[in-house]
This record gives C-alpha cells, sequence and structure tokens, in this order.
C-alpha cells in the first residue's frame, strides 16, 4: 500500500511512519503536492549478500576435485620472468 504524506507531517510521524513500513506499507513523502521522496523498507543489508556469496564458493569448492600434479612454485616463478 501506497500513502502520500507531507513533509511536515513526515516529520512529526516519523516514528509512527517507520512502523508502517516495518508493517510493509510504503509512503511517499510530497513537498506542496510534489512527490519528492519514497519511504520504502530498505533492503537486505550487504553482510547477509556476502554470507551468501561465501556458502555458495564453498559449496561449488566441495563439487570440484582437487587440483593435483602442478608445481605452483614453477608457475609462481614463471610469472616473475
Amino acid at each position: 500500500m501506497n500513502i502520500e504524506v507531507g513533509s511536515y507531517e513526515a516529520k512529526t510521524r516519523l516514528p509512527e511512519l517507520l512502523r508502517g513500513v516495518r508493517a510493509g506499507n510504503r509512503y511517499t513523502i510530497t513537498l506542496r503536492g510534489e512527490a519528492i521522496a519514497d519511504l520504502v523498507p530498505a533492503e537486505e543489508s550487504k553482510h547477509s549478500d556476502a554470507a551468501a556469496a561465501a556458502d555458495e564458493m564453498l559449496a561449488f569448492m566441495q563439487t570440484r576435485k582437487p587440483v593435483s600434479g602442478i608445481d605452483i612454485k614453477a608457475l609462481i616463478n614463471e610469472g616473475r620472468a
């Protein structure tokens, strides 16, 4: 549900509006009848995105066989030549 709220009303009722956002409401803040901003729920934090990426990487690594028979030191020395 999108509800229009004047800027003065938004300023004076901010805690109430934030509780409404938590409950799933969306607000459009207006200034002299013109839509200026939307007050909507925040996206999930980037921390949870990083945790999901790490989990995906671990799952990928567990599906692959370890690489063997490669001389890592030789590869490093080739890159420095």
